[in-house]
């Protein structure tokens, strides 16, 4: 198949399990993530259709986006971010969807205000607690918002997850309904400056499953580029 081929037919796979769980589509949104795929198979992407696009480093995402027509795209950093990368993860990213603690998110509400922005923010909830990853527990993660929420420069507006890899479906089913869970009770309590908007999760192995669980943002690489090459 062709990169639009795979493009289509993931993008027809988001909209057939939206459709299944909620009866309508338009929700859910797909993000092509780009990691070590070059520019000029990213332009066929953007080509195809995608407008949402998901880098995994600060580096990567401010190359590309230097060198690449974004025009009517966003472009998202979805991995961990380091402090030293803050400055510049402000300066070339629409949305950082992984915020993983009340540190790094005063860092970069630091730089917004140094560069007179305002950033979209998700926080990243470790929901599996695994050790492996990054991110807010569960319960820690109501009143990191609430903290956060006060930053000047961020605005939140949602909750991210990875769960863990490597397990049976019935668990990562498990993981995305706990998370779901957690996103409505906290959308519920209205908090100041929070806007429930986006839960960001599901991947090129789980995002149907994940859009049957509540997802409106999936993050999915080798389903539409083919095996990373890490070399």
């Amino acid at each position: 198949m062709t990169l639009r081929d795979q493009y289509e037919r993931v993008l027809e796979r988001a909209r057939e399990a939206e459709f299944d769980a909620r009866g309508s589509t338009g929700e859910v949104r797909l993000m092509a993530v780009t990691k070590t795929v070059e520019e000029s198979v990213i332009a066929e992407a953007i080509a195809a259709g995608a407008r949402l696009l998901g880098e995994n480093r600060v580096q990567e995402l401010a190359r590309k986006r230097d060198s690449l027509d974004l025009t009517g795209c966003e472009m998202h950093l979805i991995g961990h971010l380091q402090s030293n990368k803050a400055a510049r993860a402000v300066a070339c990213a629409d949305m950082i969807q992984s915020v993983d603690s009340i540190r790094i998110a005063r860092e970069i509400s630091g730089e917004c205000v140094k560069q007179n922005r305002q950033m979209p923010v998700l926080l990243e909830v470790n929901i599996g607690r695994d050790p492996a990853k990054f991110g807010l527990l569960p319960e820690d993660t109501e009143a990191a918002l609430a903290e956060i929420a006060a930053f000047p420069g961020i605005s939140v507006c949602g909750l991210m997850t990875v769960p863990p890899f490597l397990m049976e479906e019935s668990q990562t089913k498990k993981f995305f309904s706990q998370m779901y869970r957690l996103f409505l009770d906290i959308r519920g309590k209205k908090m100041d400056n929070i806007a429930m908007d986006v839960l960001s999760m599901g991947m090129s192995g789980d995002f149907e499953l994940a859009i049957a669980e509540g997802s409106n943002l999936v993050r999915v690489g080798s389903a539409i580029f083919g095996d990373r090459n890490y070399r």
